[in-house]
């Protein structure tokens, strides 16, 4: 069954502000409730979502784990339990699903054709954001020293991994937390402490945007066109109680930002479906939101 969280969302049809893009009509709800702390989220096609849950950060076996959530009939399936912090997830072309667990060091992977969860880089700093590029390569952010940048002494890097050989593309930002890829090579993340959204593009790293409140989760629309993140300033904190949290876009085009969504309590990472649907998990309500597109105008 499909709820509403009440006074967050209040059964409510948003209009986002004209643009050529972003000018959609969306409908809220709450397509899976009752979790425990959910936090990565992913997407494949339309139907098909996975997602992460930490009730007990850095503790193995604790009810911490991974599953799959099929939209269409809203069943859940536990895919893996027991890693002590499975936290951002990526999505293969082949199938195959990968996560980071931050406090274990490494990146698993289920595997589609036999079902085996494997380890697909071991001895990592804090790894947290993930993005699979079209080619197989795994993108990666490591953040050992949160808050810290590299003029202070911070070892915070974004690299990639193909194969048996790590490349650190990127290592300085204080928090690079989440990480998407888009089809053409282009990587983005967002910054948490920093405020900002950074981009790299033919071997050049630059600001997309600045003066963010603590971005954190990140994604791409399937055309490439619209970049999705979270804004979490507030954790925790809801909007009728003060709360600044917001779920918001950026045409890549035109550089305009629009408002998604304000008052969820803790947006953390967010996933964009081929249809135009949204979704992303609410950590402190320990629900995961669906924005329905219902129309273009």
């Amino acid at each position: 069954m499909r709820h509403t969280i009440g006074a967050v969302l209040a059964a409510a049809t948003l209009l986002v502000p004209a643009s050529p893009t972003l000018a959609q009509t969306y409908r809220f709800g709450v397509i899976a409730s009752g979790l425990e702390r959910p936090v990565g989220i992913a997407v494949e096609g339309s139907d098909d979502l996975y997602f992460t849950e930490i009730p007990s950060p850095g503790v193995g076996g604790a009810g911490n784990g991974v599953s799959h959530l099929d939209l269409e009939s809203g069943t859940i399936t536990r895919l893996s339990n027991g890693e002590p912090e499975p936290t951002n997830i990526g999505l293969a072309r082949n199938g195959d699903v990968y996560w980071t667990c931050k406090s274990a060091g490494v990146i698993l992977r289920l595997v589609e054709e036999t079902g085996a969860i494997e380890p697909f880089a071991t001895g990592l700093a804090e790894p947290s954001g993930l993005a699979i590029g079209r080619r197989g390569a795994v993108y990666v952010t490591e953040i050992p020293t949160p808050g810290v940048p590299g003029s202070s002494g911070g070892t915070n890097t974004v690299s990639v991994i193909r194969g048996d050989h790590k490349r650190v593309i990127s290592m300085g930002e204080p928090e690079p937390t989440d990480v998407v890829v888009a089809r053409n090579g282009d990587l983005y993340w967002t910054c948490k402490s920093a405020g900002v959204i950074l981009y790299r593009s033919k071997g050049e790293i630059g600001v997309l945007k600045a003066g963010l409140a603590s971005p954190t989760g990140i994604a791409l629309d399937h055309k490439n066109e619209v970049l999705y993140f979270t804004e979490v300033p507030t954790p925790g904190v809801p909007g009728d109680q003060g709360g600044q949290n917001a779920v918001k876009a950026i045409h890549l085009k035109t550089g305009l930002v629009r408002t998604i969504h304000l008052g969820d309590p803790e947006p953390t990472d967010i996933a964009v479906a081929r249809n135009g649907n949204l979704y992303w998990t609410c950590t402190a309500a320990g629900v995961i939101v669906e924005a329905k597109r219902v129309r273009r105008w």
